[in-house]
């Protein structure tokens, strides 16, 4: 598919004056594009990666789980330096030495449990190197809960949007390090991921293409989400394939309509923004481990998914 050609070099991360920025493979050029961003030094509380899947998504439905072999891969957990300390990821990409581009998968609120990483192992087996970092290293360990209400408000609703566009920055600049074409970049994310692609979308300006997953699109702002998915149309980067259910109780399609209206009216990226919304399709209905699957939305969207990284990244 002509996915891995370009080889890439890179200097190593660096903090200077309080303040963080991911040196990168290119050098000068690509720093004056990232902004500096203000990240609080705070403990890690998660230090390795789920084994399995979260407590707090069970009952794992495991007749739909899908199980992706590592054969032909370099597929494992890594660490990715950031200001204060490193988080922990999972990366996998095709064997070999040439540069892959990369595709950032991004977390449900569930963490980089079993299906966050094997994703990963979907996307490298169609030649690209997917890095899955833990967002949620310093609000606390998403494997720890049982409860989805407790886990929202002690850890995920903790997490500051800045925080993570600091994170995803030093998560690039790694993989261009480790055999990662980024000139050729990608994100992906699901649930709580979707709304972070969009954001990333309009933080990012070297990014490719994005493709969101069901992620909230509106919101009220507060100190650690300023800003949502439809207040940043007019500066996103990177067009965005959004694949959204009819029947998600978190994302009325009211909300996709005022999304869909803002990208009209926004970038030439955003106004190259699709909507894709399955019919009787609820939230999560790629989660193939869960019981909100829907097996035939969840596989138009992977297809679709797949041709759009195809057609931007390549």
């Amino acid at each position: 598919m002509g996915r891995r050609k370009a080889n890439t070099q890179a200097r190593q991360p660096g903090v200077q004056s309080g303040e963080y920025r991911p040196s990168s493979p290119h050098g000068a050029e690509y720093d004056s594009l990232v902004p500096p961003l203000h990240v609080d030094r705070r403990g890690f509380l998660v230090t390795s990666l789920a084994v399995g899947f979260a407590a707090a998504a069970a009952p794992v439905a495991a007749q739909t789980a899908i199980k992706t072999d590592k054969e032909g891969l370099k597929a494992d957990a890594v660490r990715i330096p950031v200001k204060g300390g490193s988080l922990p990821a999972y990366r996998a990409m095709p064997e070999g030495d040439a540069p892959a581009p990369v595709v950032l998968v991004i977390q449900e609120i569930f963490g980089v449990h079993e299906y966050i990483q094997d994703v990963c192992r979907r996307l490298a087996k169609e030649g690209y190197m997917a890095v899955a970092p833990e967002l949620f290293v310093r609000q606390g360990d998403p494997n720890r809960y049982t409860e989805i209400p407790r886990l929202l408000s002690e850890v995920v609703n903790k997490v500051p949007d800045e925080q993570v566009m600091a994170d995803l920055d030093a998560t690039v600049a790694w993989a261009g390090q480790n055999g990662g074409n980024i000139n050729r970049l990608g994100i992906t994310g699901f649930c709580w991921g979707g709304r972070i692609v969009w954001l990333y979308a309009a933080h990012n300006p070297r990014l490719k293409a994005g493709v969101a997953w069901y992620g909230r699109l509106v919101g009220e702002a507060d100190e650690l989400r300023p800003r949502h998915p439809l207040d940043v149309v007019k500066d996103i980067n990177a067009p965005v394939l959004a694949l959204y259910g009819e029947n998600d109780s978190g994302i009325p399609l009211e909300s996709v309509e005022k999304m869909k209206a803002g990208l009209a009216k926004g970038s030439d990226a955003a106004k190259a923004s699709e909507f894709v919304v399955y019919p009787g399709a609820p939230h999560a209905f790629h989660a193939d481990y869960r019981p909100s699957y829907r097996e035939e939305a969840a596989k138009d969207g992977w297809k679709r998914a797949l041709a759009w990284f195809d057609k931007h990244l390549a």
